[in-house]
């Protein structure tokens, strides 16, 4: 695994967002997080879980601002984020965030930022995409949100693909009849990840924490 500094990837930030921040080198108040939602923006109803998670960064004491890469180009981005400390990019739609990343041209900008000390959040569709490729975990969203993906290539943050929400009855069928028949093979490295846990990864290795 390429060195890199914190990584904390999420299944539901809602329930471990009060954990992470002991990991951190400041205070949350003294961090400047940007909430980028893109993945969110193609999800129906009242999208309450997505509240729900941005509350519980607040609570647990980070300084929360809201950004979209959608219709933004790399330069927009860069502005945006230099002077930021963490970047977190919450659930989704994977397909269409990577399919925005894509269009913003902005993955090797996230990947520089990582790799020179920012820490990189991500929830459920902002965890998979830290991986190295998104094509094993194609049965969670409807691709047909993103008709412009050029490829399924990752950010290539961390060695690994995080397969969201294990355990959840709301993903029970998905897991049972779908992603685990077609990702049984020894090509991906894979963490099934409940939404009590999240992975901590810092430098060159990484560990499930389990806030339970």
């Amino acid at each position: 695994m390429m060195e890199t500094n914190n990584i904390f990837l999420t299944s539901s930030v809602n329930y471990v967002a009060h954990d992470i921040h002991r990991f951190l080198r400041k205070s949350p108040k003294d961090l400047g997080l940007v909430f980028i939602d893109t993945a969110a923006e193609v999800e129906k109803g009242d999208l309450q879980w997505l509240k729900e998670d941005r509350k519980a960064l607040v609570k647990a004491g980070f300084n929360v601002s809201d950004f979209t890469i959608s219709g933004k180009s790399e330069k927009d981005i860069r502005s945006r984020l230099d002077n930021i400390d963490i970047i977190y990019f919450s659930g989704g739609n994977q397909f269409y965030l990577l399919e925005k990343i894509q269009e913003s041209s902005c993955s090797q900008l996230i990947y520089n930022y990582i790799k020179n000390g920012k820490v990189y959040i991500g929830c459920s569709a902002g965890s998979i995409i830290a991986g190295p490729d998104i094509y094993i975990t194609r049965f969670i969203d409807e691709i047909s949100n993103a008709s412009k993906l050029k490829s399924y290539k990752g950010l290539g943050l961390v060695d690994f693909v995080v397969f969201p929400h294990w355990g959840s009855k709301d993903f029970r069928e998905i897991y049972l009849n779908e992603r685990l028949r077609n990702s049984y093979n020894q090509k991906n490295k894979i963490i099934l990840l409940t939404d009590y846990q999240y992975v901590r990864v810092k430098d060159d290795w990484y560990r499930i924490v389990d806030v339970k």
